[in-house]
């Protein structure tokens, strides 16, 4: 059994109704129209998010990557999420090596990993480096006081503040902006308070 941190999201030991597990379900399936061809679920936990996609895009969906930096969690995901077109394996998305080893894919899920990186520039590079042209990223990261500066998760190097994460997209095409409260994710409106952003955005075809 993985240590349960408070930051990993274990669904078989967590309450349905908790409220960290609903957000996390709540931007696969956020995803899943997003998801075609061969999907890579960068710093994918525990698997289950991954397994989620496979199954609701089962027929859109050709093949799913699942990485981790901790060969902890890709044991777990091996030993208790299995499904015909996923596979899990160790790897760092910031490693040059990496493409080398998993390939190029039509859509990128990244979630909630950014802000556990201390170059979200170099993180980004790395991703648009994975992607095949014409490839979707859809990634998400918590607000909070900006780049370098203390965040209140002692597993986050930092959280962007809204400006930074709206900036970090500019090479990108196609983009659009999401926000999330709770297990609801929809364009921004005036007056609301949203505590995660959430984007979708294009590589440029070929």
């Amino acid at each position: 059994m993985l240590e349960n941190t408070g930051e990993r999201i274990i669904p078989k030991v967590m309450k349905p109704t908790n409220g960290m597990l609903l957000e996390h379900i709540a931007r696969y399936y956020f995803s899943t129209p997003y998801c075609n061809g061969r999907v890579l679920d960068i710093a994918c936990g525990t698997g289950y998010g991954s397994i989620m996609v496979a199954k609701t895009r089962k027929i859109e969906v050709s093949e799913l990557v699942g990485v981790d930096i901790s060969v902890d969690t890709i044991e777990y995901a091996k030993k208790n999420y299995f499904h015909p077109k996923v596979s899990f394996q160790q790897g760092n998305a910031l490693d040059v090596a990496l493409k080398e080893e998993i390939g190029t894919f039509d859509t990128i899920l990244s979630f909630e990993t950014i802000e556990h990186i201390p170059d979200d520039k170099l993180f980004i590079q790395c991703l648009e480096r994975l992607l095949k042209p014409g490839g979707t990223l859809v990634l998400s990261t918590p607000f909070g006081q900006g780049r370098g500066k203390p965040s209140t998760s002692p597993f986050h190097y930092h959280q962007l503040s809204e400006d930074e994460f709206l900036e970090l997209f500019d090479s990108f095409y196609e983009v659009q902006y999401y926000f999330q409260r709770g297990v609801t994710i929809e364009p921004k409106r005036t007056g609301v308070s949203y505590p995660i952003g959430v984007v979708v955005c294009k590589t440029r075809g070929s």
